[in-house]
């Protein structure tokens, strides 16, 4: 009588879970500071990813990082494949980061004025990096990449700007804009307080669409400054676009007289130390760059010829200014960090490792029938729900694939692996993963599957 009176009242989401399931990992001391954190920030959360709504439960917070690990303040640890969303790829707490950052503190922690670490740094960028000859240090990605569309209008005097859809550059009013219908639209604004004057200067195409591109170019003859496309699209799903695909946004921008812009934020120093512009071999006008710059501290850079450069204040009339720009600390994590990048083999490695690493994965599925597929550049990989062997448009993304991520990512957790909260994110490998570690995240991550697929 007591069993059926219980299967009765069996309606707890934990009473609905697929077999194989493991059970949560206690989220008591984080539940308690979100409750508290509601009362400060809205949603809880100071960037709207971290509240947790594409997955199942509430917020971790993170207590410290070392190496490829994270623990919580209830005490779990998890191999982290978020990076901070990219910029440790030296894993976190590396020791000659935070010996330089500890320096840089006992001097001062700002000034507002010159040091000569920018310059060390800037020399080891600009050694480096043969696409770029000047460069602007700034405080984030989303500053480098409203200051290049800045300098793009400056330099061409035209106002309407391309971006793609599915790609994302940032919350600047600019670009902070989605398709509307047809072939060729408006961008319309995906956020309140975006006035429509200034998505209607920005002008939204699908992405690995030639015929829209030529046609924005015919529509809007000669008022087009800028195209700008993320080096490879990573910010809703991992969007890998052909070479000559490109090839031919170069080719047309040159046509045109319009500039092309490659947002690097997550690419750049992470497909190799010139990022997406070397991995395809084309030369953009203007590549912005973010925290990876300065190990995850806040920093962003944007840079291009020496001519374009010139048109930025105080050389010219594009006005950018910032009194955190080339900050002390951030820019002596970030001689550390780069230092270590440019070491010889020290991609080879990296990539080798992700390739074994999302091959195994593959291999499992491929055997098993799941509808996954892994989708992968250098060190960034993608769970695809989904048996296309290729994604180049956000629209060819299905929704209700998502629902299965979240199970995903919940008994990930479960199982110490912590994941981007959100099926559009990408993963990291970072060089302090280790091979035990990412065998135990590869058994993990089967486990895990099974269940989504039981």
């Amino acid at each position: 009588m007591l069993d059926s009176i219980k299967k009765i009242f069996a309606n707890t989401e934990e009473d609905r879970r697929p077999a194989g399931a493991k059970p949560d990992i206690s989220r008591e001391k984080s539940s308690v500071l979100f409750e508290k954190a509601k009362k400060y920030f809205p949603g809880g959360v100071n960037s709207p990813v971290r509240a947790f709504k594409s997955v199942y439960g509430t917020p971790l917070f993170i207590e410290k990082g070392d190496g490829c690990f994270l623990w919580d303040v209830d005490g779990n640890q998890f191999i982290d494949f978020c990076c901070s969303w990219g910029p440790l790829i030296l894993g976190h707490n590396h020791s000659k980061i935070k010996e330089a950052v500890t320096i840089a503190l006992e001097k001062g922690l700002s000034f507002g004025a010159p040091t000569a670490l920018e310059n060390e740094l800037a020399e080891l960028i600009l050694k480096h990096n043969k696409y770029i000859e000047r460069l602007r240090f700034v405080s984030s990605g989303t500053e480098a990449v409203m200051s290049a569309i800045r300098l793009a209008r400056g330099y061409t005097k035209r106002d309407k700007i391309i971006k793609f859809e599915g790609c994302y550059h940032g919350h600047s009013d600019a670009l902070l804009v989605k398709a509307g219908s047809g072939l060729v639209t408006f961008g319309e604004t995906s956020s309140l307080g975006v006035p429509k004057a200034f998505a209607n200067e920005t002008i939204v195409v699908g992405l690995n669409d030639k015929e829209a591109l030529s046609k924005a170019f015919e529509d809007f003859k000669g008022e087009i400054a800028a195209v700008i496309i993320e080096g490879v699209p990573a910010n809703n799903g991992l969007l890998l676009q052909s070479k000559e695909y490109i090839q031919f946004l170069r080719e047309i921008t040159q046509t045109h007289g319009s500039l092309l812009i490659f947002d690097e934020v997550i690419t750049g120093f992470r497909l190799g130390f010139e990022g997406a512009a070397a991995y395809y071999g084309i030369q953009p006008d203007i590549l912005t760059y973010g925290k990876i710059i300065g190990g995850g501290m806040p920093v962003g850079a944007y840079g291009a010829s020496a001519e374009l450069m010139s048109y930025i204040s105080p050389d010219g009339g594009v006005y950018q200014a910032g009194t955190l720009s080339g900050n002390p600390v951030a820019m002596a994590a970030g001689i550390a960090q780069l230092t270590e990048l440019s070491k010889a083999g020290f991609y080879k490695d990296l990539n080798k490792k992700t390739e074994e690493f999302v091959t195994a994965i593959q291999r499992y599925v491929s055997a098993k029938n799941y509808k996954v597929t892994l989708f992968h550049v250098a060190s960034i990989f993608w769970i695809a729900f989904t048996d296309q062997e290729q994604i180049q448009t956000a629209c060819a993304i299905d929704p209700k694939s998502i629902e299965k991520y979240k199970i995903l990512h919940r008994e990930l957790l479960n199982r110490g692996v912590y994941l981007g909260p959100s099926g559009y994110e990408v993963g990291f490998v970072s060089a302090a993963h280790t091979k035990i570690e990412l065998e135990k995240a590869k058994r993990a991550i089967f486990e895990s599957l099974d269940v989504v697929f039981s």
